[in-house]
């Protein structure tokens, strides 16, 4: 629930961000993200000297995925050596935790100064220092609550050093407010020559859209992970994280792309969890990039991975779009349509939260039948009737019920859907979109077989509908984007995704062709990752071994932003982290190399080719069962 944004500057964290917290302010006119309260930012004096960038050496930095910790360490002269290291505590979603060690080399003096500054899109702030003292024991808990940017929402955040020496020894904490927007405390504390001297700082924010007092949660939380202790709380940390690695991608043959495979799994795993209602955006907890909104993002491209490794995080997303389908309903209504109509952008209530400039909002309906695909594909692979019947059933049927009312019989028995924005979203209010009404059609499917499931009576319209649906081609046989398409650059794939993961096309020669036609279209920059993911994939279950590390390779190796290999959106990108192409990276390894099928029945397997230069591929952990899956060359 809470993302920390590391920094090259030491003893800073670049931002925080709390998920699931969304106000209407900047960009747009609707929901964003909020910056929360940076409760880690630390200030370290030696002997009187400020610790900054300029006066210290050898500085390193380690991100640390196996067990999700961050870690810099420097040196401050010939006089101390320091190392720290920050988390978001994988057992406690509202709490985070610092530790440091400072071994000092000549006796000497430290301050340590806990800043928590409010950000500025905050209102009405307070402040407030209190300690509690009950049976020799003693914390000190620094507060600040503040508003949202509309008033709308409170939040609050809490911070408490938690110290490694007996109640009596331990420094005296001291509270300040040096100006009217942040305030601090600070300890000192004398180290004789050779000492290792450590301590932790134990911190909660939350708001009112997790909990109907923020204020006195965040301090009884904070008080909670203080009592438990700086290491009984790393202990279950780790553990956490050791029982997500359960499932893992192991790569023989290619120690880079493995490190790489486990940075993407690492960043899905950091920004999902079960239990929180919470969906992902394409920047996960990263940062606030697309105003932290749920897109196709979440259920196309992330959703398929976390269904294979953790289901119960894919149940978590799908739970957040059941939970808004009276917005979905309501949606449709608007727009004259019947059954549910999902927003192409949502947040917090599940309304249309695009901005009103970008065409997507009105017309991009094909999200509509991507969440229905992610919980069909739920079903599939845990054969969950009674999820089906209660949760998916619902979703099902409401957006096969919107597709019947959206489409539009012609003049030769043929439906069509016209005036959308395409899955390549060049394509502006265009006519039947190939992967608009393909998904459609896969909606309307799944449906009548879930209602025979269940034990439902069949529409006879999704039938009728499903199987007279346009899906367009040249002359030559090739697939063709939309009806006015005439050969423009795309910006992603669209025709390809009729072939994986709809399965509509699936005769080889077909999927060489629109294969061969599309790979040429894509303009070297501004393409999202996910679309060489797809080509990748596709070239790997034909068999084309070049192609497929080819593509693997340029789908994200162009992206990659130093010093920690992370995502960008584009080649050349400076916005990471972007857990959508990691999303359609990962598939590409699952259900492409290691031929991963998603079936009515399960999950089963396919042939598939690995990249060049990969001996084997282990997927550990897989479904419901937690099966493993191998492939060699």
């Amino acid at each position: 629930m809470i993302g920390l944004v590391s920094s090259p500057e030491p003893l800073k964290v670049g931002n925080v961000v709390l998920a699931g917290l969304y106000d209407k302010f900047g960009r747009g006119r609707v929901s964003n993200f909020i910056s929360g309260f940076n409760l880690l930012n630390l200030k370290l004096y030696i002997n009187g000297r400020l610790v900054t960038a300029e006066n210290i050496s050898n500085i390193h930095q380690q991100l640390d995925m196996r067990n999700a910790t961050f870690t810099t360490s420097f040196d401050f002269g010939s006089q101390a050596s320091v190392k720290y290291s920050y988390c978001a505590l994988r057992h406690l979603p509202y709490c985070v935790m610092a530790n440091m060690e400072i071994t000092v080399k000549e006796n000497l003096n430290i301050t340590v100064v806990n800043v928590l500054q409010t950000p500025d899109a905050l209102r009405d702030a307070h402040y407030t220092c209190n300690e509690i003292n009950r049976n020799h024991i003693g914390i000190q808990l620094m507060t600040s609550q503040a508003k949202s940017p509309t008033e709308k929402f409170s939040l609050s955040a809490t911070t408490s050093f938690a110290f490694s020496e007996p109640r009596g020894d331990e420094p005296r904490v001291i509270h300040e407010m040096p100006d009217n927007n942040l305030h601090q405390m600070k300890f000192s504390k004398e180290i004789k020559a050779g000492a290792n001297y450590q301590f932790g700082l134990v911190g909660t924010t939350l708001s009112s859209v997790h909990t109907a007092d923020p204020y006195n949660e965040s301090e009884r939380l904070t008080i909670f992970a203080r009592l438990e202790g700086v290491q009984r709380l790393m202990n279950k940390h780790r553990e956490a994280w050791d029982k997500l690695w359960e499932s893992d991608i192991r790569i023989e043959g290619d120690g880079q792309a493995q490190q790489d495979t486990h940075s993407m799994l690492y960043h899905l795993y950091s920004f999902a969890s079960a239990g929180s209602g919470m969906s992902l955006s394409p920047m996960g907890l990263s940062g606030l990039g697309y105003n932290g909104h749920v897109f196709w993002d979440a259920d196309t491209w992330m959703f398929p991975v976390l269904l294979l490794l953790h289901p119960e995080m894919a149940e978590n997303m799908l739970e957040y779009r059941f939970q808004r389908l009276q917005a979905a309903r309501d949606n449709a209504y608007s727009h004259g349509y019947q059954g549910a109509m999902y927003p192409w952008e949502s947040a917090g209530s599940g309304v249309e939260e695009t901005p009103v400039w970008a065409l997507a909002g009105p017309f991009e309906h094909h999200i509509s039948g991507c969440v229905a695909l992610a919980a069909w594909q739920y079903y599939c692979v845990t054969q969950d009737l009674d999820w089906l019947r209660k949760k998916g059933w619902p979703i099902l049927s409401e957006t096969a019920d919107f597709w019947v009312s959206r489409s539009e019989l012609n003049s030769t028995g043929k439906y069509e859907i016209k005036n959308v924005v395409g899955a390549d979203e060049y394509a502006e209010n265009v006519d039947n979109d190939a992967f608009t009404n393909g998904v459609a059609q896969v909606n309307l499917r799944n449906a009548a077989i879930a209602a025979s499931l269940l034990g439902y009576p069949a529409i006879a319209a999704w039938k009728t509908v499903a199987n007279n649906l346009v899906i367009e081609h040249f002359p030559d046989g090739t697939t063709r984007e939309h009806s006015s398409y005439q050969g423009e650059s795309i910006k992603q794939a669209d025709v390809n995704l009729l072939a994986y993961p709809l399965g509509i096309v699936k005769d080889t020669a077909q999927i060489h062709k629109d294969l061969k036609y599309y790979e040429v279209r894509i303009p070297e920059k501004n393409t999202p990752a996910m679309t060489q993911a797809i080509f990748s994939l596709l070239y790997s279950r034909l068999g084309n071994k070049q192609k497929a590390l080819h593509f693997f390779k340029d789908a994200y190796l162009p992206n990659l932003c130093p010093p920690f290999r992370v995502i960008a959106e584009t080649k050349g990108g400076d916005n990471p982290y972007f857990a959508t192409g990691a999303g359609g990276i990962l598939q590409t390894v699952l259900m492409g190399f290691a031929g991963i099928e998603i079936t009515p029945k399960g999950i089963t397997t396919r042939p598939s080719a690995l990249p060049e230069g990969w001996k084997s591929l282990e997927i550990k952990g897989v479904g419901k069962d937690k099966t493993t899956i191998t492939k060699r060359r």
